[in-house]
């Protein structure tokens, strides 16, 4: 079973269900409206600060007062720029879903619906076969969700980082660290929520739970809306402990009780599904220790400090030039390979026989 803390009082008769990861995260825009003091940026330095830096002098924050916290050591050699629903987007797809059969996209950014073109996207997608998934902040979801649902949009995930402007304003920098700015974008979240499940969109929630301090978070959003809005709630691996701590007191504080245990062969990212009194379902979501076993055996962060994401799956870039990227690790972008080479060389075979030999293990 996985050494993860979360499993060590797992009781032998809570079902565990093991799929496979076929999941493909493409960064359409790196813009977005948010300054969050964590954000990792998909491993791509923020482009807005770094135009006029070279490869290799890339700086993890600039005037924006965006950051991208690993851009310093993560060896990234390209700056990325929007996706656009051309040829060129639509090859890469079908290059990576024949390669390792993929069969959902999910969309990130910076900000997906800053994209002018989001919902094009998202229809080139689903003809090339996939279900489409977006992760936003909501701060533009008014504007687009309902054009996105025409499109086909199947889910989209809103990541909550404060249900007040003090919540809010806390992690953002210091500049735009104020209440009037955040209750805005708490407004404009709120809009985007209800507007996605009211067309019909699966909606999620997802909540980081650093310390215990952050629980009221979880609460307040539970009670705040319907079932039909599935809230997830996510371990902090930065705070480690502490971060679980907060999660066991959540689960007491909500008499939940574990219903099912979801492991995904092929990804770092796994799943427990509880059962609140009232009937409602909540995830907690958390992150095992799996590596690339070639590519991660000799990296330098590969320990239980540095490694903070393990191998959590393939993502798309496109660069300034117009040429796309595959990658397997935001703290190594230096891993990462034109697609072309990517699915013909032994990054794409590694990441196969991983889901594969993952699989068998979990079910074992």
């Amino acid at each position: 079973m996985i050494p993860h803390p979360a499993l060590t009082d797992v009781d032998s008769t809570v079902p565990v269900v093991v799929t496979t990861d076929r999941t493909l995260r493409v960064k359409v825009i790196d813009s977005c409206g948010m300054t969050c003091t964590f954000c990792h940026n998909e491993g791509t330095p923020v482009s807005a600060d770094n135009r006029t830096h070279q490869i290799g002098a890339f700086i993890p924050d600039g005037p924006s007062g965006r950051v991208s916290i690993y851009a310093a050591t993560n060896g990234s050699r390209f700056l990325s720029a929007p996706v656009f629903p051309d040829e060129a987007f639509r090859h890469a797809l079908t290059q990576l879903r024949e390669a390792l059969d993929f069969n959902e996209v999910h969309l990130t950014g910076g900000e997906p619906t800053l994209h002018p073109r989001l919902p094009q996207l998202i229809a080139t997608a689903k003809e090339c076969g996939y279900e489409v998934s977006v992760t936003s902040n909501g701060e533009n979801g008014h504007r687009v969700l309902a054009n996105c649902a025409r499109a086909g949009l199947d889910h989209v995930n809103f990541s909550i980082f404060g249900t007040t402007p003090e919540e809010l304003a806390q992690v953002q920098h210091a500049r735009y660290r104020k209440p009037v700015l955040a209750q805005r974008k708490i407004d404009a979240l709120n809009e985007s929520i209800q507007l996605a499940m009211n067309v019909g969109i699966g909606t999620r929630a997802n909540v980081v739970l650093p310390n215990r301090s952050h629980v009221p978070r979880v609460h307040r959003l539970l009670n705040k809306y319907s079932d039909s809005l599935s809230v997830r709630v996510l371990s902090s691996l930065a705070d480690g402990k502490e971060s679980l701590q907060a999660i066991d007191l959540l689960l007491t504080e909500l008499k939940a009780q574990l219903e099912e245990v979801r492991l995904i062969a092929g990804t770092s990212g796994f799943r427990m599904a509880y059962r609140l009194p009232t009937g409602r379902e909540l995830i907690v979501k958390h992150i095992r220790p799996l590596r690339l076993p070639d590519t991660c055996t000799d990296c330098r962060f590969n320990n239980p400090t540095d490694c903070e994401e393990g191998y959590y799956g393939v993502r798309l870039y496109r660069d300034t030039t117009g040429e796309f990227h595959v990658g397997v690790c935001i703290q190594r972008m230096d891993l990462c390979l034109p697609v072309e080479e990517f699915v013909a060389g032994k990054a794409c075979a590694e990441v196969a026989h991983l889901r594969e030999t993952d699989f068998h293990n979990l079910t074992a």
